[in-house]
Formats: C-alpha cells, sequence, structure tokens
C-alpha cells in the first residue's frame, strides 16, 4: 500500500506531445506495457541517465541518438530492463527504435529506446515488433495516464502531474510528467524512468541546464533501498508548440522551479510506493561543512538497515540513528555538536541525551505514516533534505517472488 499516495486522476495534454499504449505480453499478458511519445521536428530533448558502470542496451542506445540532436520520439517498455543482455540486448534496442522509425516515418537514430523490468532476460522482440503499427496508429495527445500506467512495473499506483507557468507577457506554458520506480532506487541521477514534456520552445542546451538544474533536490534526493539502477533515465522534452523561453527571460526562472517541483513530486511518489514501504521519511540534515557533507549523511541514514526496520516497526531506538550518522564518510565528525530529533521532538543535544525526551513521545511520532528525521552536526551552514522508506516484510516478499 503506497504512503499517503493516489492514482492522478487527469494529466494535462501537452501540445504536441502524443502517446499511445499497447500490449506485448512481455512479462506476462493482460495489461499494456509498452509505451510511444511521438514529439513535433521542432522539439528539444535532454536526458540524464544512470550512473552505474553496467548501463543497460536502451541506456547505451539513447545516450548515444540523443548525441546526435534530433530526437522526434521515445519508445518505452516495462517487465523487461533489457540489461545484461550483452551485443544482442543492443541489437534488440536499435531493433525497437528502427522498427519505430519505420512506422513514424524516421530515422532510427532520431528514436530513444527505454526498458524497465526483469535484469539479464532477453527482449521478446518478435512480439514487441509486432505492436508498433498499432503504436503509430493510436496515438493521442490525452494518453498521458495510458502511458503512466504501462511503465509500471512493482508500482501499485501510476505517477503522474501537471503544472502550469505564467512566464510574463501574457504567455503562459504546460509541463506535464510521468514516472516509474517503487524499487532498486537510489537512482544518483534520475529515477529508474522519467519524462517530462513542456510545450515551451526552448534550445537544447538550455533545457539540459535547466533539467540538471531540477534533479539535486528531486530525484538525485531520493532513496528506497540504496540500489541504483542499469536503467534510470530522466527525460525532458520541449516540444516547441508554444512560447520561446530561453535563460535570459523573466520567465525562465519561474520555469526552472516548475520543473523542480513537477520533478520532485514524481520522485517522491516513487518513495511513498516504495516496495512494501509504510512509512514516508523525511531526512533533514543542518549545520554541515557543506551541502555534499549533508547530503552523504542524511543517505548514509537512508541505507542503514537497522535505522529502516526500525521505523517500519515504529520504535524510536534513537541509538540506530546516532550510530549511523557517525559512521558516515565525514572527516573530524564530533559527537558533542550533533542534535537529533524527531518532528518536534527533540531526543539528542550537543551529543547528549535530552533530559526531557520521553520514549513515549518518539513513539508516537514513528507510528505516523510520515515524519522528519531532523539531524544537527553542527558544523556549519551545509543543508540537505532527502526523501525515503521503511524497510518490511513486504519488501522481502517482494522481491524474494520477483522472477516468479
Amino acid at each position: 500500500m503506497a504512503v499517503n499516495l493516489t492514482a492522478p486522476e487527469r494529466i494535462e495534454p501537452v501540445p504536441g506531445a502524443r502517446w499511445a499504449v499497447a500490449e506485448a505480453a512481455i512479462k506476462k499478458p493482460g495489461r499494456n506495457d509498452m509505451a510511444l511519445l511521438v514529439l513535433p521536428e521542432q522539439a528539444a530533448v535532454a536526458g540524464v541517465f544512470t550512473q552505474n558502470a553496467f548501463a543497460a542496451a536502451p541506456v547505451r542506445v539513447a545516450q548515444a541518438h540523443l548525441a546526435a540532436g534530433r530526437v522526434r520520439a521515445l519508445v518505452v517498455n516495462s517487465g523487461n530492463a533489457n540489461a545484461g543482455t550483452g551485443r544482442g540486448g543492443l541489437a534488440d534496442a536499435d531493433a525497437c527504435c528502427a522498427q519505430a522509425a519505420a512506422v513514424l516515418g524516421l530515422d532510427a537514430e532520431q528514436v530513444l529506446p527505454f526498458s524497465t523490468g526483469v535484469i539479464g532476460q532477453r527482449l521478446p522482440l518478435e512480439r514487441m515488433l509486432a505492436q508498433f503499427d498499432t503504436l503509430g496508429q493510436t496515438l493521442a495527445e490525452d494518453a498521458w495516464l495510458d502511458a503512466a500506467q504501462a511503465i509500471m512495473t512493482t508500482d501499485t499506483v501510476a505517477k503522474g502531474g501537471s503544472r502550469a507557468v505564467d512566464i510574463g507577457n501574457g504567455e503562459r506554458i504546460v509541463l506535464s510528467g510521468i514516472a516509474k520506480g517503487s524499487g532498486m532506487i537510489r537512482p544518483d541521477m534520475a529515477t529508474m524512468l522519467a519524462f517530462i514534456v513542456t510545450d515551451a520552445t526552448i534550445d537544447p542546451p538550455d533545457l539540459d541546464a535547466a533539467l540538471r538544474a531540477a534533479m539535486t533536490n528531486s530525484f538525485n534526493a531520493i532513496s528506497v533501498d540504496g540500489d541504483t539502477s542499469t536503467n534510470d533515465a530522466c527525460i525532458a522534452c520541449a516540444t516547441g508548440a508554444g512560447p520561446v523561453l530561453s535563460t535570459a527571460d523573466q520567465g525562465w526562472a519561474g520555469f526552472v522551479a516548475a520543473l523542480t517541483d513537477l520533478a520532485r513530486e514524481l520522485a517522491q511518489s516513487i518513495v511513498r510506493d516504495g516496495e512494501g514501504a509504510t512509512r514516508f521519511i523525511t531526512l533533514a540534515v543542518t549545520g554541515a561543512a557543506d551541502a555534499a557533507e549533508a547530503r552523504e549523511v542524511a543517505f548514509t541514514v537512508a541505507h542503514s538497515p537497522l535505522v529502516k526496520t526500525a521505523c517500519f516497526a515504529g520504535d524510536p531506538n534513537w541509538g540506530r540513528i546516532l550510530a549511523a550518522i557517525g559512521r558516515a564518510p565525514v572527516p573530524g565528525f564530533s559527537i558533542d555538536r550533533v542534535s537529533i530529533a524527531l518532528d518536534q521532538v527533540a531526543i539528542v543535544a550537543e551529543g547528549e541525551p535530552r533530559d526531557d525526551y520521553r520514549e513515549a513521545d518518539g513513539a508516537a511520532v514513528m507510528a505516523r505514516a510520515e515524519y522528519t528525521i531532523a539531524i544537527d552536526l553542527g558544523r556549519g551552514a551545509g543543508e540537505a533534505t532527502i526523501w525515503t522508506s521503511d524497510l518490511s516484510y513486504e519488501y522481502v516478499r517482494i522481491n524474494a517472488e520477483y522472477r516468479s
């Protein structure tokens, strides 16, 4: 059960962007598992990808095609990651691009492929290639929710959202995005898969800069289980159907803020829908030497199995939090400056347990579906906030049965 998360009732269409979905029975029949996004000729596309050294075949192909700068379509499949599949996997990704291009009247390098699902298995290529005619014939601007559902794997809830931005001079742009992810989440760049589209007319370098600026406090600030996928990708598209926007315009800051806010919503929805999650936890670290140090401490705590299982149990075993902080890769750490609180309940001050702390107060906070673990290092002005989930019996079950 996702933590305070429901599927969107509507995702606003973006002028110039059309989606279609189809069923190829990639992992099992009975659900759409392919999606195709088609963009107009003038569109700009930017992307960030996994830092996993064993990046999947579709990531490698997408990176090469994106570098050519002529992207017109994205093809996505769920149920099979096409990762760890060697030269055959690269050939399969290329074949999907070629088939999409043939149906759409494009060159193969104008298509970016994306896959998510089981690692180490070849794609059921024949069944997938047979769906491209259907995909090409059913494209629609209002198929965003269908696409959000088609890219799901262990997700329990489709993830998507929209923003509208006034950029001045009476002009307005829209942004819509979808994402998927539930486990194998510590992106180091993005999430498992996310696609955000705006109707603005933006030059590719500016769009790339905006996307990278949005990552730090969104997809790069989440963790479910500390595992970085082989397939992570976050793609931003500007269809060029709307107003011209550049870094020199007064509306640029508002666009980047809206992009960041939408990306943050999508990223947090992944944590809320983390495999087996029963808690949505904010880790707010302040008083660090710099932001990078604050992030190191936050992720060290977020990745501690002992902290995460205590969160699942609702057990205010703050010693686990303290121990995790202490093993973060921070030089010259001193416990006598550290303070810890659960929401409004202060537990540790300057390295000492507070005399007024009562375990029942801590337990009351940790019984909530959402709360903040606040950590003040007392070393400087650096700060960072990340979001994580607990570690439950259900997480183990889901991943033990993932291929069955």
